[in-house]
């Protein structure tokens, strides 16, 4: 039986960063992909300043770079509660989150997924795509079988990288239990081409009418857009006029320039999906660490996923490298950070949920409240630095109720 030091099921972001940063540092690393091309699916292509900085700490930010990673330099919230002049006499700059960061990153998913999977080949991993996992044995031994071009693969490893998603049947089969809340609202998403009006160094969201809208730039005209809108709404966005109906929907009068974006084309597929949090207490057993999605996932209102997988790698790199031993004691260390990273993630989400895709009167009273009252008192925008600069980069009673109340206000009055 073939041995390695590391087994990375799923050649995602997670699972290729980690085996392009581990087989750099030395370690004989097997990289296994199931499928034969990365999809877009509409998720995953913005990575907040925090984020930015863990790619540079792994050694991966040139690489992303030179890939085509866009950087943004502007935010603008625009409200139905506000004037277009008003709400852009408040853009914040993005480059003050994270030294030398000029501000978040955002490229493509696939070709993104595709970057580090080479890279990882690169540097000396050995990648296999259409290589299917039949078996796991999670043990202080860990051993596994694969499928690839028809001929069955015995190997083992030190250790076992679940990088394999959201529904991760590493995760199940090593008994770790994964913990979900409720849903909010809807989330889809849609890349567009042809968007040249938009700035293409501008972030935007914005809520009007019973549709909050999030616009990302990629450069060149291509701008990736979402939008948030309420659970009863299930259908809103389906059949033959999806794109175009969804499109529609940025057309706002508190957010003038929406209009490039809806006169945009669709450059790839509509998905929409319940927005939640999901979480693991313990990311790891006896063999096996989880990375990225495999360990749970923040809600995509706040759109940490990437910054959240790039910590992660980040965080298992470092113990792999400074411990002789791969066990799971090792990985203490990163269980707690994340434990408590996702916690506060969770509470930032569900505060923006609340405050940005609620709709109707008491909602929109809500947040014209909010934001006069934000722009007189700037720790009331705590959450927000949270979600630019990292859960810890601000004070541990920012993920309180008693902030969550100095944050939406007492109810409206009838």
């Amino acid at each position: 039986m073939k041995a390695y030091d590391l087994i990375v099921v799923g050649g995602g972001v997670g699972g290729s960063a980690l085996a392009a940063v581990m087989a750099r540092a030395g370690s004989s690393v097997l990289l296994l992909e199931p499928s034969l091309a990365f999809e877009d699916h509409v998720r995953g292509e913005w990575i907040a300043p925090w984020g930015v900085a863990e790619t540079r700490r792994l050694g991966l930010y040139d690489v992303l770079v030179e890939a085509g990673g866009h950087h943004l330099l502007r935010h603008v919230t625009y409200d139905e509660s506000l004037l277009p002049a008003a709400a852009e006499a408040r853009a914040m700059p993005l480059g003050i989150f994270a030294t030398d960061v000029p501000g978040p990153l955002c490229i493509g998913h696939p070709h993104h997924c595709q970057t580090l999977f080479d890279e990882a080949g690169r540097a000396g991993a050995t990648v296999l795509r259409g290589a299917r996992v039949t078996k796991i044995v999670a043990s202080t031994s860990p051993s596994l079988s694969y499928e690839h071009d028809g001929t069955e693969h015995a190997v083992k490893a030190r250790l076992i990288a679940a990088a394999d998603g959201r529904t991760s049947p590493i995760r199940e089969t090593a008994g770790i239990r994964l913990h979900q809340d409720k849903a909010h609202h809807w989330f889809a998403g849609l890349l567009l081409d042809g968007a040249q009006g938009w700035d293409e160094v501008l972030q935007a969201v914005g809520t009007e009418g019973d549709f909050n809208f999030l616009a990302f730039p990629q450069g060149k005209g291509r701008v990736r857009v979402y939008g948030g809108y309420a659970l009863e709404q299930r259908k809103r966005f389906s059949g033959p006029d999806s794109k175009r109906n969804f499109l529609e929907s940025f057309r706002m009068i508190s957010s003038p320039n929406n209009k490039y974006l809806a006169a945009g084309t669709p450059a790839g597929p509509l998905f929409s999906y319940v927005n939640n949090d999901s979480w693991t207490n313990e990311p790891c057993a006896e063999g096996v660490v989880l990375v990225g999605d495999a360990a749970g996932w923040n809600d995509p209102i706040i759109g940490l996923g990437l910054s959240i997988t790039y910590r992660d790698v980040r965080i298992i790199a470092d113990i792999l490298k400074t411990n002789r031993e791969w066990n799971k004691a090792a990985f203490a260390p990163y269980s707690e950070e994340r434990r408590e990273r996702m916690r506060r993630l969770r509470f930032v989400a569900s505060l923006d949920a609340t405050l940005n895709v609620e709709f109707g009167p008491a909602a929109r009273e809500r947040r014209r409240r909010y934001h006069e009252r934000a722009a007189a008192d700037p720790s009331l925008a705590l959450h927000g630095v949270a979600v630019m600069a990292g859960p810890e980069a601000v004070p541990a009673e920012t993920f309180t109720e008693a902030y969550r109340m100095r944050v939406l206000g007492p109810p409206p009055s009838p």
